[in-house]
């Protein structure tokens, strides 16, 4: 199994008392994404950070292999969430990827 994780933060012109609508707008077009990847095993979007973390929001992936995690970078179903409900509001993008 892989494991995929990334992390943002917020882009300055964010207003805060947006960050709670965009934030749940995330989790869910992201965690809907289960099911309807091949390979993708398990989706879990982190709203809520423990104090002192270095980024904001995050997201963390499971897949069957890394040829899956590859897919899951070019699928439609991710490529259209990514850039209608992720990419105009972060940056500072963190990821790692293992070998689990």
């Amino acid at each position: 199994m892989v494991k995929h994780i990334v992390m943002w933060n917020f882009k300055e012109s964010v207003k805060e008392e947006e960050k709670e609508t965009i934030k749940s707008n995330m989790k869910k077009n992201l965690e809907g994404l289960l099911g309807d990847i091949p390979g993708l095993l398990e989706i879990s979007f982190v709203k809520t950070p423990l104090d002192g973390s270095s980024h904001e929001i995050a997201l963390v992936t499971e897949f069957d292999n890394e040829e899956s995690k590859k897919g899951y970078g070019v699928h439609p179903s991710h490529v259209k969430i990514a850039n209608t409900f992720v990419r105009p509001y972060t940056t500072n993008r963190a990821c790692l990827d293992y070998q689990a």
